[in-house]
C-alpha cells in the first residue's frame, strides 16, 4: 500500500466529507424532530395515510408501516438519508480516476514507481475510508435523533442496527458503479451529471418498481435491495437482493481494475 497515495487522496476528500457528514446529520435531526407531533396524533396521522394510494405510498417507502411508530417514520426518513449517501458515493465512483483525466494528470501519476494496480487500490481505500466516516457521523446523528425525538417510543435495537449497517454496502454499490461506468466510457468531463443520474435513477426505479408492483426492478436498484420499509416488517434484510447488490459490487470492482489496467491514458501534447 503507497500511503502517499492514500493520504493524499483522502485529505482531497475531507472537505467534501465534511459537508456531506454534516447534510446527512442535518437530515437525520431534522426530519426525527417531526417525529413527536405525528406520535401525538397517531389517529389523526394513520386516517390521512389511509386516504393515499396504496401506490403512492409504497414509492415513498410508507406501504405497510404507520408514521405514527418511530421506526415506521425512521424507515421513510431513511431513504431521503439513502438517497443523500447515493449521490455523495456516486461521485466519488465517477472521480475516482477520470478527474485525473480530465485534468490532464493522469500521465503525470503513472510515471511515478507505482503500479496502476496500487493506484487503483489506493484510490478506492481513500474514497471507502472518506464513505466510512460520514456513515459514522450520520450513525451518531441517528442515535442522538432517536433519543431526542422518539416520542415516548421505545427503539427497536435490531432494526436499528440492521439499517445503519446496510449505509457501507449501499454506498459501495454506488461507488463501484460509478467507478466502472467512469472506466467504459471515452471521458468524463464533469462528474456530477453522471452521479445525479446514476443515484436519481436508482431511486427512481426504485419508486416505480413499488408502484408499478414490477419485482423485476427491484433486482436493479439497491434502494430495494436495502428497503428500510422491508426490514422494519420483516426484522431482517431482503436476503436474495442484498446478495445482488453484493454480486453487482464484486463485478464491478473487478471489471474496473481489468478496464483501468488496460486503459490508455491521454497524454499532454
Amino acid at each position: 500500500m503507497n500511503t502517499n497515495i492514500y493520504r493524499f487522496e483522502l485529505r482531497m476528500r475531507l472537505r467534501s466529507v465534511i459537508i456531506w457528514s454534516l447534510a446527512g446529520a442535518a437530515v437525520m435531526l431534522t426530519y426525527m424532530a417531526f417525529f413527536p407531533s405525528f406520535s401525538q396524533e397517531a389517529a389523526l396521522v394513520d386516517e390521512v395515510m389511509a386516504n393515499f394510494p396504496p401506490q403512492f405510498l409504497e414509492a415513498f417507502g410508507m406501504g405497510g408501516v404507520s408514521l405514527a411508530d418511530m421506526m415506521g417514520f425512521f424507515s421513510f426518513v431513511f431513504l431521503f438519508a439513502q438517497l443523500l449517501l447515493a449521490v455523495q458515493a456516486s461521485i466519488y465512483g465517477f472521480g475516482l480516476v477520470s478527474v485525473e483525466e480530465a485534468e490532464w494528470t493522469a500521465d503525470f501519476l503513472l510515471t511515478r514507481p507505482v503500479t496502476r494496480t496500487q493506484i487503483l487500490t489506493n484510490k478506492l481505500l481513500a474514497a471507502v475510508t472518506a464513505l466510512l466516516i460520514t456513515d459514522v457521523v450520520v450513525w451518531g446523528a441517528v442515535i442522538l435523533a432517536l433519543s431526542l425525538f422518539n416520542g415516548g417510543q421505545t427503539v427497536d435495537q435490531h432494526i436499528l442496527f440492521l439499517m445503519l449497517a446496510s449505509l457501507p454496502i449501499f454506498q459501495l454499490f454506488f461507488l463501484a458503479v460509478g467507478l466502472v461506468i467512469s472506466l467504459l466510457v471515452k471521458r468524463v468531463r464533469s462528474v456530477t451529471p453522471y452521479a445525479l443520474g446514476l443515484a436519481f435513477g436508482m431511486y427512481l426505479l426504485g419508486a416505480f418498481s413499488s408502484m408499478a408492483g414490477d419485482v423485476k426492478l427491484e433486482w436493479i436498484t439497491p434502494f430495494k435491495h436495502f428497503d428500510g420499509n422491508y426490514i422494519v416488517l420483516h426484522g431482517a434484510y431482503n436476503l436474495p437482493l442484498v446478495m445482488i447488490s453484493i454480486a453487482v459490487i464484486l463485478v464491478a470492482l473487478v471489471g474496473s481494475y481489468w478496464r483501468y489496467l488496460h486503459r490508455d491514458i491521454a497524454a499532454v501534447a
